[in-house]
């Protein structure tokens, strides 16, 4: 690794990223200063151009202590004929977003373009006509120090890059932050993964899952952004704390359109004032649930009693019984949905109008058969056949009637399970009833089974392995059209209802193609920390690979008897705050509040989960069941017995245990006074 001296290079380099930082600025001023009064026929547009731009300007902003570029290529030839840029020896330097100079030569070319890719998978072995990759250290927004890789010398030893180690550990307070200088070449295979195809990524702690997906979401965007900005995006996190902690790294990479959301924002068709007993909500996100619901919907169809008959004019045109119970029947066999079958009815009665007027010699056109289609004869039968359904009226009736709940849960649930469904007290309309998330779910498969759900063009899916097999369908109903990257690590699934297997849930999803992938390497939690938690995989996922860190530094680690109780975490907590970067402390629920009383008896100043850190108060309380997801510099973990007695059984409590452990980036304290788990001995 260099750093600054009378003959090096770094001046050269911190000239181009001044230079680079003022190029970017024009391009900016450039776009500031658009004048499009004369360009716009009318309001609508002016307002749709005006949004373009204003998104354009936010997307060129220089973040002072964000470094413009991280590393440079210097090519042996020109790279293939479809980089316009590359000439031969070109040198390229490699950044969250393209700048260009004033002619439109490139001076940073953007991380996600096909001439950067070596960057990240380049090496001795292949090095892909690369000659040099640099690799740049920054301070703050201060260009430090460079490290150069000759991938063409065989006398130069491949070695672990100190700065890309630096990067990985540097410490952190906020938001979670992009990864892109540190991208390895197995994520970046997944990352680049094409648009067509759904990907579902195994990987346990501090493998970069969740980074991965959402650079992957920048790269779609960037490869395919033309179609992207027609079908949307959607990342979907497990709670409001965690979208909170990654929603500032697609703006970082100059993606502001991508929507996050929770599943239950997703399936807020209702207010959700209550809450299911664990088997209870297990039995309603049981995909079975899906059967019961599309018998009890389409109950709601019966055969016509009798024929219709349609009068225009002076003449009356009859359609008997037995031909509409043969239209009824084509439409149930078509297999649409229950909405669209409806609103086709009339049309279909309306045909078999038309055509016995074209026998009678006249020549109606399609005016006429809308007419027809409109009119009292006609609705009123379809009202009686093909009545319309209330989605959520339709739930609250499964789950309050029992002889309707049995008629059509037979041999799909049960009589056990349907009485766990049924409401103790059942609600009087809809909106009275205290709907829980479980049943939300239900209103959205019905939903669905009445009206097609919108499609995007691609979904990420963070922390899947806790959604039951009804979410799952809530989520492939937003991305039958398009692809979908699915995140998760199995041995993390905490709900009563977690994920068993991928194939599963991909199956449930609608994606049961999707090609599954598995990361080992560790970049985030420290050897000895990841070594301890694993302690627990062959007691909560038997068949998952440990994560083995990669980590040079092997991390702070400790395991401390607190005599004194919550005194003793205070103090822990007070000398990891004496480090540079963020801390947490995690505990089991139960604790939060005494916890929180000690630390402001101690004067210690703390935030909670999805709350923003700053370098002023830099510690956050996090409740055990909110710390998946989420990482901090340094850790205390308090009473890891209690973690697992705060679950309803041993194996999620151990699960929810392994989580709170691999939170670390840099180091971590485990504190107890009652004894260890005995699966961490």
């Amino acid at each position: 690794m260099s750093t600054p001296g009378h003959d090096d290079p770094l001046s050269k380099e911190r000239s181009h990223l001044a230079a680079s930082r003022s190029a970017l600025r024009a391009m900016r001023e450039d776009v500031e200063s658009l004048d499009i009064t004369d360009v716009t026929a009318n309001w609508v547009n002016a307002a749709v151009l005006e949004s373009q731009i204003e998104q354009r300007i936010k997307a060129l902003a220089d973040l002072s202590e964000t470094p413009l570029f991280f590393g440079r290529l210097d090519y042996l030839h020109a790279p293939g004929a479809e980089h316009a840029e590359g000439g031969e020896g070109e040198r390229f330097y490699v950044g969250r977003r393209h700048v260009h100079d004033a002619d439109g030569d490139p001076m940073v070319i953007d991380w996600r373009a096909p001439v950067s890719q070596p960057f990240y998978r380049a090496s001795k072995k292949d090095p892909q006509d690369v000659s040099l990759r640099r690799r740049f250290g920054y301070t703050g927004g201060d260009l430090t120090a460079y490290e150069d890789e000759h991938l063409l010398d065989p006398a130069e030893a491949a070695t672990t890059s100190r700065l890309l180690q630096q990067e990985i550990e540097r410490p952190r307070v906020g938001p979670m932050r992009d990864i892109v200088a540190t991208i390895q070449p197995e994520q970046d295979e997944i990352v680049r993964a094409g648009l067509a195809g759904s990907v579902c990524v195994q990987g346990g702690p501090g493998t970069g899952k969740t980074a991965v997906g959402l650079h992957r979401v920048a790269y779609l965007l960037y490869a395919h952004r033309e179609r992207l900005a027609r079908t949307g995006t959607l990342v979907i996190g497990p709670n409001r704390s965690f979208l909170h902690y990654i929603e500032q790294v697609l703006p970082a990479l100059g993606e502001l359109t991508v929507r996050q959301a929770t599943v239950d924002d997703l399936v807020a068709h209702v207010e959700v004032r209550g809450t299911d007993e664990a088997a209870t909500a297990v039995i309603k996100g049981d995909a079975r649930m899906a059967e019961v619901l599309r018998r009890a919907l389409y109950s709601h169809v019966t055969p016509p009693a009798e024929g219709v008959v349609v009068v225009r004019g002076s003449r009356r045109w009859r359609v008997p019984v037995y031909e509409l119970a043969e239209i009824v029947r084509e439409l149930l066999a078509r297999d649409i949905r229950y909405g669209a079958a409806r609103e086709a009815l009339p049309q279909r009665i309306a045909h078999a109008v038309l055509v016995q007027m074209e026998r009678a010699g006249e020549a109606p056109d399609d005016r006429v058969q809308n007419a027809v289609a409109r009119n009292a004869a006609v609705k009123a039968l379809v009202k009686s056949v093909w009545p319309q359904v209330d989605p959520a009226k339709l739930v609250l009736r499964l789950l309050t009637d029992a002889d309707f709940l049995a008629e059509h849960a037979e041999g799909v649930l049960t009589g056990d399970e349907q009485k766990a469904v049924l409401w103790v007290k059942p609600a009087r309309s809809v909106k009275s009833a205290r709907w829980s998330p479980a049943d939300a779910v239900l209103i959205d498969e019905a939903t669905d089974l009445i009206e097609r759900t919108h499609s995007l063009g691609h979904v990420v899916l963070d922390e899947a392995q806790d959604l039951s097999p009804m979410q799952y369908r809530a989520v492939g109903r937003r991305c039958t059209t398009g692809s979908a990257t699915v995140l998760g690590d199995l041995a993390q699934g905490t709900t009563p209802w977690a994920t068993r297997s991928w194939e599963e849930a991909l199956g449930h999803l609608g994606k049961g193609e999707a090609v599954v992938e598995e990361l080992t390497a560790g970049f985030r939690v420290p050897t000895d920390v990841i070594a301890y938690a694993s302690r627990l995989l062959p007691h909560i996922a038997p068949g998952l690979t440990p994560v083995a860190s990669i980590r040079e530094n092997p991390g702070f680690f400790d395991i401390r008897t607190a005599d004194a109780g919550p005194a003793d975490v205070v103090a822990a907590c007070r000398e990891l705050l004496e480090r540079e970067g963020s801390v947490g402390l995690i505990a089991a629920d139960a604790r939060v509040p005494e916890l929180a009383a000690a630390l402001a008896a101690a004067g210690i100043g703390h935030v909670g989960p999805g709350e923003e850190t700053t370098h002023a108060t830099r510690l956050t309380l996090v409740p055990a069941s909110l710390a998946k997801g989420l990482e901090y510099d340094y850790v205390v973990l308090d009473e890891p017995q209690a973690v697992v007695d705060g679950e309803p059984d041993e194996r999620t409590g151990l699960r929810r245990l392994y989580v709170a452990l691999t939170r670390a980036v840099s180091g971590l304290v485990v504190t107890h006074t009652t004894g260890l788990p005995p699966q961490l001995a």
